[in-house]
């Protein structure tokens, strides 16, 4: 039986992950629970961190726990590299002295998003906010501590749990009329999507850095009228751009216009699976809440 020891495990892609391992006799799933996005163990302490990995013996380690308040990150970066960059080099460093396997989650918010074609693995990341710093700096320090590991980057997540889904529909309730912002574009992802990738890309043994968001891409505005046509909400989606945003909401950090990832590594490696496209994934979310 393999053991897999989960951090992170109360966000949306913790979440996902406790459902997608649920009834797999094959697999035992040790959860650290968590708050607000953070571990409740303090993957920021190394010592910690090893007791846990010593207590267990995981073979694999999923590591869901990060400060993901892109706003937050400019005002609080003590707190922001701590969680997204030290905790996950911790993992790591325990993971490579135990043997064990570790994946992490990444950001598309690593690249500058001036591009004009979806963004491949092997492109040079450039990250514009603080968020996406602390998250490069993860990836850096795990590629540099040892090789068995899986880094997936993904995109505009939702699950169970806050996100900007759930955050639209409830404008919906008290508005007739909402501005979001158009010249964003990328690809909303399901929690439960990546949490299968990850099931298939642990069981077939790979490794590396992937890139893990459905299929397609849209921009905020058009996502939201999306949301609001499988609700049957009647609200009026105002198209803005980013400074027009930028302007109403000054210490907004800065996000990519173009982050739109493409799958590249996971169509070299297989044909045996890939990620939803964006509208039938959000099109299920919906009717299981549901609509």
């Amino acid at each position: 039986m393999k053991k897999i020891l989960l951090t992170g495990c109360q966000g949306q892609l913790g979440r996902a992950i406790r459902l997608e391992y649920a009834d797999k006799a094959d697999f035992m799933l040790t959860e650290l629970s968590a708050e607000e996005g953070i571990s409740a163990l303090d993957i920021a302490d190394l010592d910690q961190v090893r007791s846990a990995v010593s207590a267990f013996s995981p073979d694999v380690i999923i590591n869901c726990a990060a400060y993901t308040n892109v706003d937050g990150c400019e005002k609080n970066y003590d707190l922001a590299y701590s969680a997204n960059a030290v905790g996950p080099k911790n993992l790591a460093t325990a993971a490579a002295e135990s043997g064990c396997r570790l994946v992490h989650i990444s950001t598309d918010y690593v690249f500058r998003g001036d591009g004009i074609r979806p963004y491949v693995e092997t492109d040079e990341p450039d990250p514009i906010s603080a968020y996406g710093r602390t998250k490069l700096a993860a990836e850096t320090s795990i590629r540099e501590i040892f090789d068995d590991y899986l880094i997936l980057r993904t995109a505009w997540l939702y699950g169970e749990g806050k996100n900007f889904v759930r955050t639209m529909l409830a404008v919906a309730e008290n508005h007739d009329e909402v501005s979001v912002v158009c010249d964003q574009k990328g690809s909303p992802t399901s929690a439960s999507e990546l949490a299968a990738m990850i099931h298939f890309l642990l069981d077939a043994g790979a490794s590396g850095l992937f890139h893990a968001t459905c299929e397609g891409d849209t921009n905020w505005a058009d996502f939201t009228e999306e949301i609001y046509r499988l609700a049957g909400k009647n609200v009026r989606v105002r198209h803005v751009t980013s400074e027009q945003y930028a302007e109403a909401n000054p210490d907004a950090a800065r996000r990519p216009k173009y982050s739109i990832l493409e799958n590249a590594h996971l169509k070299q490696l297989t044909d045996e699976f890939s990620m939803a496209g964006w509208q039938d994934a959000i099109a299920v979310y919906m009717r299981e809440m549901g609509y």
